[in-house]
């Protein structure tokens, strides 16, 4: 292990959150209340500070690393940055908000980052207009991923950049030039940029100020669903502000390799994105399912009111963003069996959305009917392809194996947390599983999307919160660290 290396890489992290952490005391100079304003100061001050201290730490440590660097190094720097961001993204909450508690202030902050959109909070309104948009910012850097920004920043990297994007961005980079992943990487964040100031302009000229058309934007585009209000979207009571929000949590669950080479022009790569396609799909599928239900179950007249109501949930699900206008844990069963559905199947790779990524679930399938159709035509031979690429064995293997462990995690996960809180039922412990390993947000049962986190055990947020860091990096990066054969010296 190149302990060195992984050291400089992670005082990159924390130089961008000292960043981050300057911008929110530039809110709360300009934003917060006077009875407010002391205390916020103070706590993005000392946030700064701490950043400021372990950045510099970090890179005296590291500041001789040989540039050698493989996966290994990759799996540890993002799991433990995650971890260090995490941990010290929670300063602010715990200084300002101190009665979260510390283990409230890291499930928060992790939530943030994560793009998860669970909260301990309630009465947002109350909150420092500078904590709420810590809130929102650490959503929109977690959408891309600290770890893809120092990409695009350090050059030093090369092509091993391209294993920190692959292994913390979810994304494929097949497409990626070796030499150029760099740009490549920088080119994406362009988008998402581009992107987020299209959002930020739509929200405003929707009827949003300029302070909630930031804040949503962060949370939208990352799919975090963080919102300066109690009820969300909802609060707003504006049918165009919805139909905003459900076009950019779309985007936002969309590939952004794909955008990148639509903007180039590359049109033809949308009709052979298997995933993409598969995504639009089951996104229009499921709108229709759970309209077509709330029509009936609430005699409702307006076919607009109706689809906006089911599109706007389905797409909240699926590209786990958590954003509400309904309270869906009220909703018949089958629209809330659909909604369950979306929340495992979550949006496309290389994309801000959680769940297991539609790619898996197509593959899935065509394995299990590529196996119904050997039991009885032994001798066929199918491959199986994604995107017009055949796969092999060992990639569908790959996959096919990310499934079942996460079934298994899963299983393990509601036993733990279910030993941890004997007095809640289970579809609540279970609903609290899915929707922090997930990265989801709220869920169903007694985490609803009117209610928030706060009611469970110290020791129980602490460990949902290590579920939505397994969950944004895909379980290994969490799961190596884990393992002793990466601790190994390097040589």
């Amino acid at each position: 292990m190149n302990f060195a290396l992984v050291s400089k890489l992670l005082s990159v992290i924390m130089l961008i959150l000292a960043i981050a952490f300057a911008i929110c005391l530039g809110v709360s100079y300009l934003m917060d209340a006077q009875t407010q304003a002391s205390i916020c100061q103070e706590a993005f001050s000392a946030s700064i500070a701490t950043a400021l201290f372990s950045a510099g730490l970090l890179y005296w440590v590291g500041r001789n690393a040989s540039p050698k660097f493989f996966k290994k190094e990759a799996l540890c720097t993002i799991g433990l940055g995650w971890i260090l961001a995490s941990v010290v993204g929670s300063i602010p909450y715990t200084i300002i908000h101190p009665e979260m508690g510390i283990s409230g202030a890291i499930f928060e902050s992790v939530s943030g980052i994560t793009t998860t959109g669970a909260s301990v909070l309630s009465n947002l309104e109350s909150l420092p207009y500078s904590l709420l948009f810590w809130r929102g910012l650490s959503q929109w850097i977690g959408g891309m991923g600290v770890v893809v920004f120092f990409v695009a920043i350090l050059g030093f990297l090369g092509a091993s950049g391209k294993i920190l994007y692959s292994n913390e961005a979810s994304g494929s980079t097949a497409d990626f030039e070796e030499s150029r992943v760099q740009s490549a990487v920088t080119r994406i964040i362009y988008v998402y940029s581009g992107l987020s100031l299209a959002c930020t302009l739509s929200f405003k000229l929707a009827g949003m100020t300029w302070y909630e058309a930031l804040c949503h934007m962060f949370a939208t585009l990352s799919t975090g669903g963080f919102s300066t209000r109690s009820e969300s979207i909802g609060a707003f009571n504006s049918p165009l502000i919805e139909w905003v929000t459900i076009f950019f949590m779309i985007a936002g669950g969309v590939s952004f390799l794909l955008i990148l080479k639509v903007i180039h022009g590359k049109f033809h790569f949308v009709s052979r994105s298997t995933e993409f396609i598969a995504y639009l799909f089951i996104l229009v599928i499921c709108t229709a399912i759970v309209s077509i239900d709330l029509t009936f179950q609430y005699d409702i007249t307006s076919a607009e009111k109706s689809i906006r109501m089911a599109a706007f949930q389905v797409v909240s699900i699926m590209t786990t963003t958590g954003f509400a206008t309904e309270d869906f844990a009220q909703w018949p069963t089958l629209p809330q069996l659909t909604l369950l559905l979306l929340m495992v199947i979550g949006g496309c790779s290389g994309s801000t959305s959680g769940g297991v990524k539609v790619f898996r679930i197509v593959i899935a399938l065509r394995v299990c009917m590529r196996s119904i159709e050997h039991a009885f035509r032994s001798r066929i031979v199918r491959q199986i392809s994604m995107n017009n690429r055949v796969l092999g064995e060992p990639s569908i293997n790959d996959i096919m194996v990310f499934l079942v462990l996460t079934a298994f995690i899963s299983q393990g996960a509601i036993a733990i947390v279910s030993i941890f809180e004997p007095s809640q039922e289970l579809d609540t412990n279970i609903s609290a599983v899915i929707a922090t390993l997930l990265n989801i947000g709220p869920g169903l049962a007694d985490i609803g999307p009117q209610e928030n986190f706060s009611f469970f055990h110290g020791h129980t947020k602490i460990f949902l919160s290590l579920l939505m860091i397994m969950g944004r990096l895909e379980l290994y990066a969490i799961l190596a660290l884990f393992a002793p054969s990466l601790w190994k010296k390097f040589d």
